[in-house]
């Protein structure tokens, strides 16, 4: 009787050393295992229409989309986005790249970071920064910042702090001039 309860004993203790040798886990596993996950959906190949009044006011595409449900919910563009704007005649009439998005839900504001590029098409007139503001809720500029910026024309650079403009890229005004370059062709220099 007292060797079966030795050998009870032994087959527990083993057990329970086997139990702890197999569940034995890095700090960082512990860590990842109790944290509060957060809500993260995810698209690829995303295509998303705008419409206002039935008429297409934009499409937005991006190779990766992820919908972060948090105390601040927001959608995020980590790996490019690519937006054409539409007139009320259902032409393009202005594009956007831009290398990183970030679409505020409660603000209805998307943040535009690194290599960002705006294109108006009737004018031929680009914007290059870092970083720029959409918020469709403003009345005329909706797009902003207050980041350095280049604009190029067909006849004229120019380099500023801060920038407002239109979505059609029309109606335009950059801040603060910080220099600006005249574009001559060589034809209109003098001979020597």
């Amino acid at each position: 009787m007292f060797l079966k309860k030795k050998n009870i004993l032994h087959a527990v203790f083993l057990t329970g050393c086997i139990f702890l040798w197999a569940c034995e886990n890095t700090p960082q596993e512990i860590k990842d295992a109790t944290d509060k996950k957060v809500g993260v959906e995810e698209a690829e190949k995303v295509n998303i229409n705008y419409t206002l009044g039935g008429k297409i006011k934009s499409i937005l595409t991006a190779p990766l989309m992820t919908h972060v449900q948090d105390t601040m919910p927001y959608i995020e563009f980590p790996k490019t986005m690519h937006v054409d704007f539409y007139s009320d005649s259902g032409k393009i009439e202005s594009i956007l790249d831009a290398k990183y998005g970030k679409y505020f839900e409660t603000q209805s504001k998307i943040l535009l970071r690194d290599s960002v590029r705006f294109i108006g098409l009737t004018n031929g007139d680009t914007l290059y920064c870092d970083e720029l503001y959409w918020d469709r809720s403003r009345p005329v500029y909706q797009f902003y910042t207050d980041k350095a910026v280049q604009i190029r024309t067909k006849t004229q650079n120019q380099n500023g702090i801060g920038f407002e403009c239109s979505q059609d890229f029309k109606d335009k005004w950059l801040k603060n001039v910080t220099n600006s370059f005249i574009k001559v062709p060589s034809s209109q220099f003098p001979d020597n």
